[in-house]
């Protein structure tokens, strides 16, 4: 199938492209020396993908057949050659349903996903391209490059998957691993403690497994992203665990279009949290206190002649609840919420830090605080019809003034954050009420920028 996009010259051509039918994004990783020799490492598969950025990688490429393999990788390896390329580099092709393969871009340096790499071949990339600078050789040759297992790799990202997957920025109160051992890997460069600034990448770290085949891989990753635990700021670890475990994903069925098509399924609207929640999250927020002395330390809910009973009024999310506490609570061991519910028996993590509960449930992290009533009340006296900083950032540009008409969908301000771009747009057609930022302010998210009021 073909596509027609036509663009009018003066001269009268047009422009005719290839339309490509359920594309994969597929890079082969080169490596040069600086005597001519270059070499191709396998390939990766990086289809699955978010505003056009990589989420999962793996190697091999599933499905991809020999003969493609070292078509495309002999394909690379011209390219590489025909500009006097030196060190690490990655060239990028997009391949369609019908097998055949499109030059794209390549990257003149070690990319994120080099692990999957080193998982399947055994090198170390790093060392390599420090040797090749100092003007060693490759140590091997094309037929000594190994194939052995399969690797994936995905990167976890301080962002909102539910805000269209904007830069996250806050404190991480906490911040727990994956356990290492065989087939497992964490790169990362914060710890618990950290502050996530909007100066920088929101990438937080990456998580690799290595299987003997892709299934091994990819369970090995699933226990990984169940170990994984972030608090404190929102994060895309509960997504990344639905991309892993959904079926389509098992079956190796990627594409291009993988995220927008199963979007249901990866990014389910939040609604009002379960009672189920509220009561384990109840339980385990009385247990995880700390110790204290004397009989006012008790937390059995004591009632002389009646049942015990403990109220806690919580707060999640953005929701309160006043829960009550009878009989039997559900037990907590260590940092493992033990629950039982229609007969269903299930662990949940549950981490205190810094004041906050921080439990798992139904994989995403959810973090439970007492309620603050003062913070309510500022909350709902906050400016009717203001418009906040969905994240925290730096002010780039204000595009109008108080008093000024604008229509719906104009600019209204610009916010930089972590090497993007957002612009704060009006919702409605209306008069520009106040303003609460200058340009070059830093914002903090939820602060209020403009006051908007409908106009007549």
């Amino acid at each position: 199938a073909q596509r027609e996009a036509l663009s009018s010259f003066g001269n009268g051509q047009m422009l005719v492209e290839k339309y490509l039918l359920k594309p994969r994004h597929v890079e082969i990783q080169v490596f040069a020396d600086q005597q001519g020799h270059c070499l191709y490492l396998n390939e990766r598969d990086c289809s699955i993908q978010r505003r056009h950025q990589k989420v999962v990688e793996e190697a091999p490429a599933p499905g991809l057949t020999v003969e493609q393999r070292r078509a495309m990788g002999e394909a690379a390896v011209r390219a590489a050659q025909a500009i006097g390329y030196v060190g690490a580099g990655t060239v990028e092709f997009l391949l369609d349903a019908r097998g055949e393969f499109f030059f794209m871009e390549m990257n003149t340096r070690l990319q994120v996903e080099h692990p999957v790499t080193e998982a399947i071949t055994g090198l170390d990339l790093v060392a390599w391209q420090i040797r090749v600078a100092q003007g060693e050789a490759l140590p091997i040759t094309q037929e000594q490059v190994a194939l052995n297992g399969h690797a994936i790799e995905v990167r976890l990202y301080a962002e909102d998957p539910a805000n269209d997957f904007l830069p996250a920025t806050g404190h991480l109160a906490l911040y727990r691993e994956s356990s290492l051992g065989p087939g497992r890997r964490v790169d990362s460069g914060v710890e618990q403690g950290d502050s996530v600034s909007p100066f920088y990448d929101p990438m937080l770290g990456k998580l690799i497994a290595w299987g003997e085949d892709r299934e091994q891989a990819r369970l090995r990753l699933l226990g990984m992203l169940d170990e994984f635990a972030v608090g404190g700021l929102k994060t895309n670890l509960g997504f990344l665990r639905r991309i892993i475990g959904h079926p389509a994903f098992a079956a190796a069925e990627l594409d291009t279009g993988f995220i927008p098509r199963y979007q249901d399924e990866l990014l389910p609207t939040p609604g009002a949290l379960s009672d189920e929640f509220w009561q384990a999250a109840g339980s385990a927020f009385m247990q995880s206190l700390p110790a204290g002395d004397g009989p006012w330390a008790n937390r059995q809910g004591f009632r002389a002649g009646l049942p015990a009973e403990v109220s806690l009024h919580l707060s999640c999310n953005g929701q309160d609840r006043l829960v009550t506490l009878t009989g039997q609570p559900s037990q907590l061991c260590g940092e493992q919420l033990l629950t039982e519910h229609q007969g269903v028996r299930r662990a949940h993590l549950a981490v205190r830090s810094e004041g906050s509960l921080y439990l798992r449930w139904d994989g995403e992290m959810h973090a439970v605080s007492l309620f603050d009533p003062i913070a309510a009340v500022e909350a709902s006296q906050s400016h009717q019809g203001g418009l906040t900083a969905p994240m925290n950032g730096s002010i780039v540009r204000v595009l109008v003034e108080v008093g000024q008409t604008v229509e719906a969908g104009a600019q209204l301000v610009v916010l930089e954050a972590m090497k993007m771009e957002h612009s704060i747009r009006a919702p409605h057609a209306g008069v520009v009420k106040a303003l609460f930022c200058q340009e070059g302010e830093m914002v903090a998210e939820g602060s209020a920028l403009v006051e908007l009021e409908t106009a007549g």
